[in-house]
C-alpha cells in the first residue's frame, strides 16, 4: 500500500512538473530596448512587479541608447522598443520596419534646454555650443524644433553629441553653453541653479511623446502583442492604485528614491487606455505630419512615408 502511495505521489509530482514545464514554455520571450527616461519606467514596473509574466510574457529589458536602438532591432537583439514618435520615421527611412502599438507618455516639461545665465533667449544661442544626442534621437530633434520655433536651425549652433545624462553632468560642470536633456537628468540641472537655467521645456514646445513598437515578425503573434499592451495598462493602473510602491520600484531602476522618482514623473503624463484611443484618433497623425516636414528639412528622411504602415491600433482598441 505504501509503495502504491509513493508511486501515486511520484506520478502526481511528475504530472505537476510537466504542467509547470508546459506553463514555462508558454511564456513568449521578448526583448525590449529602452533608456532610463522616466516615461519608459512603467515597462520596468510591469517586469519587476510580475505583470508581464502573469500575462504570459518572458520579458528582457535592455538599456540601449536611442541612437543605437534601431540597430539592435535590425540585428534581432530586441524585438520591441520604446522611443519618441518622430524617431520611428527616421528608423523607417533607414529600412528598419516596425509598427507602433501603444502610446507610453507625453512630456509636460520633462524634456528641456539648459543654458548659461547670460543667455537671455534661444535666439542668443547662434554660434554657441550645445550638447545633444546624435541626429535621429529625441534630444537632437527637440533641439531642432526649439531652434526652428525661434528662427534658427541646427546649422546655426555647434552641436556636441552627448547622451542626456552626460550632457546634463557636463553642463553642471561648466562645459558647453547649453544642453538638451530630459528627466531624470533635467532635475539634476534644476537642483544646480548656479550652473545656469532651464530656458525652455516641452511646456513651451509640446513636441515629445513616446510610443511602443515592435517588428512585423513579432506582431504576427497577436496574442503576445495584446499581452504587452495589456501589461502596460495594468502597470499604469498599479501606479494609480499604489503610487508609493510603484514609484519605489521604478525609481530603483534609475538609482532614485521613490520620492525623487515622483518629482521627475511630475513633468510627464503616462497614457492609459482611453488616452491611447484619443491619441491615435488624430493627435498621432497631426504630429507625424509636422515632424516629417522638419525631418525632411534636417535631411534625416528623404520622403514622407505612408503613416498608416507605421502603426497598428487594434491592440489599443482591444480587437
Amino acid at each position: 500500500m505504501m509503495e502504491f502511495k509513493r508511486a501515486g505521489a511520484a506520478a502526481a509530482f511528475g504530472l505537476a512538473a510537466l504542467f509547470a514545464a508546459g506553463a514555462a514554455q508558454a511564456q513568449t520571450k521578448v526583448a525590449i530596448g529602452i533608456s532610463g527616461w522616466t516615461g519608459f519606467a512603467p515597462l520596468t514596473l510591469a517586469k519587476e512587479a510580475g505583470i508581464f509574466a502573469k500575462n504570459g510574457l518572458d520579458v528582457t529589458i535592455k538599456k540601449i541608447p536611442q541612437k543605437d536602438r534601431h540597430l539592435a532591432i535590425a540585428s534581432g537583439d530586441i524585438q520591441c522598443a520604446a522611443t519618441t514618435v518622430e524617431t520611428w520615421l527616421v528608423w523607417d527611412a533607414a529600412g528598419i520596419k516596425t509598427r507602433q502599438i501603444f502610446q507610453l507618455d507625453k512630456s509636460y516639461g520633462a524634456d528641456g534646454m539648459a543654458v548659461r545665465k547670460d543667455i537671455a533667449s534661444i535666439k542668443d544661442l547662434k554660434g554657441k555650443t550645445v550638447a545633444a544626442s546624435a541626429p535621429g534621437t529625441s534630444p537632437y530633434f527637440a533641439l531642432a524644433w526649439f531652434l526652428k520655433e525661434n528662427g534658427l536651425s541646427v546649422k546655426d549652433v555647434k552641436v556636441v553629441n552627448m547622451e542626456p545624462g552626460p550632457a546634463a553632468q557636463a553642463f553642471i560642470a561648466g562645459q558647453n553653453d547649453a544642453a538638451m536633456t530630459y528627466e531624470p537628468y533635467l532635475s539634476a540641472v534644476r537642483d544646480k541653479p548656479d550652473a545656469g537655467k532651464i530656458i525652455a521645456t516641452t511646456l513651451d514646445y509640446p513636441m515629445v511623446m513616446d510610443t511602443f513598437g515592435c517588428t512585423p515578425a513579432f506582431l504576427a503573434d497577436d496574442k503576445a502583442a495584446a499581452a504587452l499592451t495589456k501589461s502596460y495598462f495594468e502597470a499604469i493602473a498599479m501606479i494609480k492604485a499604489d503610487q508609493a510602491k510603484a514609484y519605489g520600484i521604478m525609481g530603483a531602476d534609475v538609482k532614485q528614491s521613490g520620492e525623487e522618482f515622483g518629482k521627475s514623473a511630475a513633468f510627464l503624463r503616462w497614457s492609459d487606455a482611453e488616452g491611447n484611443k484619443a491619441f491615435f484618433a488624430g493627435d498621432w497623425q497631426a504630429f507625424n505630419a509636422k515632424a516629417a516636414d522638419l525631418l525632411l528639412e534636417m535631411g534625416l528622411i528623404k520622403a514622407k512615408p505612408d503613416f498608416a504602415t507605421l502603426v497598428d491600433t487594434k491592440f489599443v482598441a482591444g480587437k
